[in-house]
C-alpha cells in the first residue's frame, strides 16, 4: 500500500462516516477505489481475529473504479456514491458471490439476480463489498447453537472481547464495528438487528415490515422479516435507510412504504428532538433479567433523558410478557417460506427444499451439526401448507398481544411518543407487531462489554425515531472503538 493510503488507513479511516468520506472523494483527498483497498486492507489483518466475512465481492474495485470514473464527470448518485457496503449472507448477489444463509448446503449457490434493496444500493451507488457470517439459518437451525455460528464460515466474535456477539445479523454488526466498512445490511426477524447492534455498540434500524423489500433475501417469515442498516452513527444509519426504502410490486406489504414520501430524512437529524416528548418504561419487562450494573446504567441514561427536556412514564404496564409471544408463528412460517425461496431458485441449485437442507447436514454431520439442528428438523415437520389451527392461532394472537395489548395500548393510553429498554429487551414486541426499533450506544460495563438503548414506535414511525436517537447520540457520544 503507497504512503498515503497508508497514512490515512492508520489515522483516519478508522470511525470514518459516510460524510467525511463523501467530503474526501469531493476533495480528490481519495477516491471510491482507494477507499475499498484500504478496506481490504482492514479486513485482511483485523478479520482474523473477528471473522466477521464470509467472502469479498471479486468485482468491489472495478465497481469502485467506474463510480469514480461517474464523479469524475459531474455525476453523484447520493450520499452512498463510492461508499463500500456489507450485506448479511442471506441476500441475492447478482455478481460473483455466493448466497447461503451460513450453510455448506447452500455454498455453491450463486443466485441470478440482485434482491431488490441490494439494487437499490447499487442504484444509489454503494460499492458492494462482500458477505457477512452469520448465525446460521437466521438462528433458527438448533435452540443451542451459538450466535454468530454458521458450518461455512464458523464462529464470529465480538471485537469488544469474551463477549456475546449477538445473533443473527452477527458478522454485519461485528464488521462494522471493527471498522471493516462504512455500514452493513441485516435483517431481523425477531432481534436479529437489535441484539447484535446492542452487542457490538452500533446504531441499528429494525425498520417497520413494509419500510424495505424482503424479496431476493432467504425468508424465515412471512410476517416478520425486515432488513435493515446497521452503521457506528445515526446518521450512517439514516443515510442508508433512507436509500433502500421503495415500493417493490415482487413484496406487496411495502405499498406502506408510500407515506415516506417527499421526507428530508437529514433534516430529522434534530440534537433539541427529545424536548417535551413521553418516554415509556416497561420495568417488568427486564427488570428480572438485567444486572445490577446495567440496571444502573439504565437508569442513568434515564437521567440524561431528562435533561434533554424528555418526561419519564415509568412502569407501564404492557399486559403481556415477550415470553407470552411464542415462536409458533416462526415455526410454521419458515418451511412455506424457504421452500418457496429455494424452490425458485435454478435447477442447478440441488437443495430445493428444507428437507434437503436437512438430509445433507446429515451427511455431512461433522461440519453441520456441531449444534445439531432439532429446529429445522421440528420446522419441517409441519405441513408447509400454513392450514394449522395453532399456527392461525398464534399469529392472531401475537397480533393482538404485540400490537394492540403491549404497544398501542400503551402508546395511545400513556401517550407516550415511544417505548424505552435497555439492551435489545422488548424487541420481540416490536418484531410481533411489526414495528420499528432503533438501538443507540449508551455505555459500556466495567468490563467493556457494551452496552444500548432500545426505542420502540408506533409503525413507520422511522422518522421520529431517528430524531430522537440522533438527540440522545449526540449529546452522549459515548461509542469508542474497539480494540482489535
Amino acid at each position: 500500500m503507497n504512503g498515503k493510503l497508508e497514512k490515512f488507513r492508520k489515522e483516519w479511516l478508522e470511525e470514518a462516516t459516510i460524510r467525511q468520506m463523501q467530503q474526501k472523494m469531493g476533495d480528490n483527498e481519495i477516491s471510491s477505489e482507494e477507499l475499498v483497498i484500504m478496506y481490504l486492507q482492514r479486513i485482511s489483518e483485523v478479520d482474523q481475529t473477528v471473522n466477521a466475512i464470509l467472502e469479498i465481492n471479486p468485482q468491489a474495485l472495478q465497481t469502485a473504479r467506474s463510480l469514480d470514473e461517474e464523479r469524475r464527470s459531474g455525476k453523484v448518485r447520493s450520499l452512498l456514491h463510492g461508499i463500500p457496503v456489507l450485506l448479511k449472507d442471506n441476500m441475492d448477489t447478482s455478481d460473483k458471490m455466493h448466497t447461503s444463509c451460513g450453510s455448506l448446503a447452500m455454498k455453491d449457490y450463486f443466485a441470478e439476480e440482485d434482491a431488490f434493496l441490494v439494487k437499490k444500493l447499487r442504484e444509489a451507488g454503494a460499492v458492494i463489498l462482500g458477505k457477512t457470517n452469520m448465525t446460521e439459518w437466521a438462528n433458527f437451525m438448533s435452540d443451542r447453537m451459538r450466535n454468530g455460528w454458521s458450518s461455512r464460515g464458523g464462529q464470529v466474535n465480538n471485537p469488544y472481547g469474551p463477549f456475546d456477539v449477538g445473533g443473527s445479523s452477527s458478522g454485519a454488526a461485528a464488521a462494522v464495528s471493527a471498522n471493516m466498512a462504512a455500514v452493513s445490511i441485516g435483517t431481523e426477524t425477531s432481534g436479529s438487528i437489535i441484539n447484535p447492534s446492542a452487542q457490538n455498540a452500533l446504531v441499528g434500524i429494525k425498520p417497520t415490515v413494509g419500510a424495505i423489500s424482503r424479496s431476493g433475501i432467504i425468508p424465515l417469515s412471512f410476517t416478520q422479516d425486515t432488513p435493515g442498516p446497521m452503521a457506528r452513527t445515526v446518521e450512517d444509519a439514516t443515510i442508508t435507510f433512507s436509500l433502500m426504502i421503495g415500493h417493490d410490486s415482487d413484496d406487496p406489504v411495502t405499498k406502506g412504504s408510500d407515506c415516506y414520501a417527499g421526507i428530508d430524512w437529514l433534516s430529522l437529524l434534530d440534537p433539541k428532538a427529545l424536548i417535551g416528548k413521553r418516554i415509556g418504561i416497561a420495568r417488568s419487562i427486564f427488570e428480572r433479567e438485567i444486572s445490577t450494573e446495567r440496571k444502573a446504567q439504565f437508569d442513568t441514561v434515564l437521567t440524561q433523558m431528562e435533561a434533554l427536556g424528555a418526561e419519564i412514564i415509568d412502569s407501564i404496564d404492557l399486559g403481556a410478557m415477550e415470553d407470552d409471544l411464542g415462536y409458533n408463528v416462526l415455526l410454521y412460517e419458515f418451511k412455506a417460506a424457504l421452500n418457496a425461496y429455494l424452490g425458485k431458485t435454478p435447477m442447478t441449485n440441488p437443495v430445493r427444499t428444507l428437507s434437503d437442507v436437512i438430509r445433507f447436514n446429515k451427511e455431512h454431520s461433522e461440519e453441520t451439526l456441531k449444534y445439531g439442528q432439532v429446529m429445522l428438523e421440528k420446522v419441517d415437520r409441519t405441513s408447509g401448507t400454513l392450514k394449522e389451527p395453532a399456527y392461525i392461532e398464534a399469529l392472531i394472537k401475537n397480533r393482538h398481544l404485540a400490537g394492540e395489548v403491549a404497544l398501542d395500548k400503551a402508546f395511545n393510553e400513556h401517550r407516550i411518543d415511544f417505548l424505552l429498554f435497555p439492551q435489545d429487551h422488548g424487541c420481540s414486541f416490536s418484531a410481533a407487531a411489526g414495528y420499528p426499533a432503533i438501538t443507540v450506544p449508551a455505555s459500556f460495563t466495567e468490563k467493556g462489554e457494551p452496552f444500548c438503548i432500545t426505542m420502540c414506535g408506533r409503525a413507520f414511525a422511522e422518522p421520529e425515531l431517528i430524531g430522537y436517537a440522533y438527540a440522545f447520540e449526540q449529546q452522549t457520544l459515548v461509542r469508542s472503538k474497539p480494540n482489535v
